[in-house]
Formats: C-alpha cells, sequence, structure tokens
C-alpha cells in the first residue's frame, strides 16, 4: 500500500515505471506546484516518443448537427438554450465535406454533432458507407448515447471509431451536470462500444464545479479499466446560456497536468490537442503537443454553420476555410520540430 501524502517525486517514479494507476500517486500528479510541472511535460513528452512516436495525426472536423435531445448544464448546445440558432447538414452535404477534407489530404475525419435523434442508425450509416466508398478516410463518429444494435449498424457500415465522452466518473458531479442522463447508461455505452470492436475514445474537463485531482485520478483509473484508446480532455469553459454560466471554469495548466498524466498512464493512445486550449491561449494546442499529445482536429466543418456549434464560447478558427486551417496547423506542428502523419491513425493495439 503506497502511503498518503507521497512527494511529487515519488509519484512520478510510480508513473514513469508504468504501474497500474492508483489514485495514491495520480493525485499530486494533477495537483502538482508550478515549479515541478515543466518535469512532469517533460516525462510525458518522452512517452510520448517511446509510445506513437513524433507524427502529429490531423482529423478532419465536420460538426453536422448542433441540435440536442440532452440538456447539460455545462453545452451550449443543451436542448433549453432556445437563444442558439439550430442547423443540421443534410446526407449530401456531409458527404461533401468528408470528400473536400480528403483532398486536402487528411486521412481521417470525426463526424460529430448533439444527440440529434433525427440521424437514425440508417441515416448515418448511409453517409458512412457513402464517404467509404468516395473515401480512404477513417472515420470517428461522436454522436452521444444510442443503444448497441444502432452503435453495431454503424459499426458494421464502416466507422472505425467512436468517441463518447464520461465527462467525469463521479456520481454526484455527473448527476449535477448531467439532469436527464444517467451515469451508469453512459458507462454502458461505453462498454457496448468496446465490445463492437470499435476504437475506443471517451475523456472529461477540467475545472468543473466541485472537481477535485482525487476525482480526475478516479477517472482516470476508470478509463484504463475500460481500455480507452483516445482520450480527449479540455478546460471547462462556461457558456452564457448555461446554468453554470457563472461558474470559474477551466485552466489551461490543470488541462496540460491532466493530458501529460494521460501519455504517463497511456502511453499508445491517441490524446488531442483540443481545440479549447487552443481558445484560452494562443499556443495551447502547441503546449499540449509538448505536454504528452499527438492528435489535433482542424475544424473543417462549413464556415457558414460553424460558429453555430456553440459549446462554449470564444472558439477559435470559425471564420477559416478548411484549407487555411489545414496549412495553419501543418505550420504550427512542423515549427515544432514535429512532422504530420500521412497514415490513417489507427490506435496502437498491444498483442500478447
Amino acid at each position: 500500500m503506497v502511503a498518503m501524502g507521497m512527494t511529487f517525486e515519488a509519484a512520478l517514479a510510480h508513473a514513469q515505471a508504468g504501474e497500474f494507476p492508483a489514485e495514491e500517486w495520480l493525485t499530486p500528479l494533477l495537483a502538482c506546484e508550478e515549479v515541478d510541472a515543466p518535469r512532469l511535460y517533460a516525462a510525458a513528452d518522452a512517452a510520448r516518443t517511446g509510445g506513437v512516436g513524433n507524427a502529429v495525426h490531423l482529423r478532419g472536423l465536420i460538426e453536422f448537427s448542433n441540435l440536442c435531445r440532452k440538456d447539460c448544464a455545462y453545452c451550449g448546445l443543451r436542448r433549453d438554450n432556445h437563444a442558439i440558432e439550430r442547423y443540421r447538414l443534410t446526407p449530401d452535404e456531409i458527404v461533401e465535406t468528408a470528400q473536400h477534407a480528403a483532398t486536402l489530404g487528411y486521412r481521417s475525419v470525426v463526424l460529430q454533432s448533439g444527440e440529434d435523434l433525427w440521424f437514425t442508425a440508417e441515416r448515418l450509416a448511409e453517409i458512412i458507407v457513402a464517404i467509404k466508398s468516395t473515401t480512404d478516410l477513417a472515420i470517428t463518429l461522436s454522436a452521444g448515447e444510442r443503444d448497441t444494435d444502432t452503435y453495431c449498424r454503424w459499426r458494421e457500415a464502416g466507422a472505425d471509431r467512436y468517441l463518447l465522452r464520461i465527462e467525469t466518473t463521479d456520481p454526484q458531479l455527473f448527476a449535477a451536470l448531467h439532469p436527464d442522463d444517467d451515469l451508469e447508461e453512459r458507462k454502458a455505452c461505453l462498454y457496448a462500444l468496446r465490445e463492437l470492436g470499435y476504437q475506443l475514445g471517451s475523456g472529461m474537463m477540467t475545472g468543473l464545479p466541485g472537481q477535485t485531482a482525487a476525482m480526475l485520478a478516479r477517472d482516470i483509473i476508470w478509463l484504463k479499466s475500460l481500455g480507452a484508446e483516445m482520450i480527449g480532455v479540455g478546460p471547462f469553459i462556461p457558456h452564457p446560456a448555461t446554468p453554470l454560466k457563472d461558474a470559474v471554469g477551466g485552466t489551461v495548466d490543470a488541462t496540460l497536468r491532466l493530458v501529460a498524466v494521460l501519455r504517463l498512464v497511456f502511453p499508445h493512445a491517441h490524446l488531442p490537442a483540443t481545440t479549447a486550449m487552443g481558445s484560452l491561449h494562443p499556443r495551447g494546442r502547441e503546449r499540449a503537443l509538448q505536454a504528452g499529445a499527438n492528435v489535433v482536429m482542424p475544424n473543417v466543418t462549413p464556415t457558414s454553420n460553424r460558429a453555430k456549434y456553440e459549446i462554449y464560447p470564444g472558439k477559435i478558427c470559425l471564420g477559416d476555410d478548411a484549407g487555411h486551417c489545414r496549412g495553419c496547423i501543418t505550420g504550427r506542428i512542423t515549427a515544432l520540430g514535429r512532422t504530420v502523419a500521412t497514415d490513417h491513425g489507427h490506435v496502437h493495439r498491444l498483442t500478447h
């Protein structure tokens, strides 16, 4: 049994030894002092180099609908936000946007939306088939909680990956954030996705009201037991049209610590430098790439709709066309001495 009150040095040693995550040593790393953070980031960067290499994977993000049946307390797309202008791309528009992403050199796209049930199992399956039959793109879906039969249909249609963020595994905090959702149902969806063979993505936010470093530590332990292969994390940014509009919000530094710890625990996982990081700090994405991240998701959503997908305020790159975003992020990556990956970016699954 590891003693409580562990020093940063001892905690980092446990992480670098590749031990199964434990709250006792995760918590000191997640709450480390500013003076110790550079050592944490350096350790994570080394783990990233050894686990997934120097190439950064680009995934073109297509936000195809901002309609949502859920009323999450932190999200600008929440059902009861009646001030937002709603939109839904047509199936042809989604396919055409993916095809355009392919012409820009993307090898992978993320189809993301609110929980819009107009996109039935069959409708979205037809879109997946159309993209797969006309491009060589890998496809990540992020369309929320659905039943197992729907997930199965999309997998059969050719979807490679699924991203469903848990946000928090703390029951009380989850309930406060999701008044019309259930933590065990969210977990059941992730278990089903795993069993269907999806490359499995989840993640959480930092800076949520009432969240502690110990809670984040327990989130990491659960994600490890789940077998998460892609983990997206970002700072909570309060939206003015939500119940949490007056909350303090998360910070870049706390999120960087989480990215770094995740890299130490998941050396082979894909960890994105999220747009929210770039929205809070001009070099937020670069800093995340230097603290263990290896994925960036430039926006390829048509610019006429991009600003309407306002999960949080102050989002960057709303007016830049997809070609400009592709060139910009490539320049930022090469300036770090990194390269842009040319493969599909499938997860690295260890065999035993």
